[in-house]
């Protein structure tokens, strides 16, 4: 219940005082994924997308690892509009750890970043998940925002881009 589509409609819970974006490159899994290493690990991807991980911050317990209440909320999690295969992000910009990131809030720039500047690159997230669990196809790693994030009230318009993969589009309801 928490993922959704380009230009939909996220509620932020009432009495919330605190809600944000975050605009963070989504890895697509093309195919099952088991203990892989590294340097394996983009034989691994289907493609990429952008995904717009909503956090309520009233509920932090922990900044580098937020409770279930700070995410995981229906219709928190809008992500689209498209699906970018890897082969494109390879060939046109060196892979996906070579893509900017931005953030606007009713249209004034609120978050810049790089991809580059990742805690955790995506070969490294697919390795350290692949470890414990099994990755499925159509599965989504979502790899983490960049510093610039505000808090959005309802009716604001957010777009969270990236470049080479496209512009998220989601407003804020009640």
């Amino acid at each position: 219940a928490s993922l959704i589509g380009h230009k939909a409609i996220t509620r932020r819970p009432q009495g919330v005082t605190y809600m944000h974006y975050e605009c963070e490159l989504a890895v697509v899994i093309g195919r099952t994924a088991k203990n892989v290493k590294k340097e394996n690990a983009y034989d691994h991807v289907a493609g990429y997308t952008v995904a717009n991980d909503y956090a309520i911050r009233d509920y932090l317990e922990n900044w580098y690892r937020p409770n279930f209440r700070v995410k995981n909320r229906d219709t928190c999690t809008p992500i689209g509009p498209w699906l970018v295969d890897a082969k494109d992000i390879h060939e046109t910009f060196g892979g996906p750890m070579n893509l900017s990131l931005q953030t606007t809030v009713n249209g004034q720039i609120t978050q810049r970043g790089h991809t580059r500047d990742m805690i955790f690159d995506v070969p490294t997230l697919i390795e350290y998940f692949s470890a414990f669990m099994t990755l499925q196809a159509g599965d989504l790693i979502l790899t983490g925002t960049p510093d610039g994030v505000v808090n959005c009230n309802v009716g604001d318009v957010i777009v969270t881009s990236i470049e080479g993969v496209g512009e998220l589009i989601n407003t804020l309801g009640e």
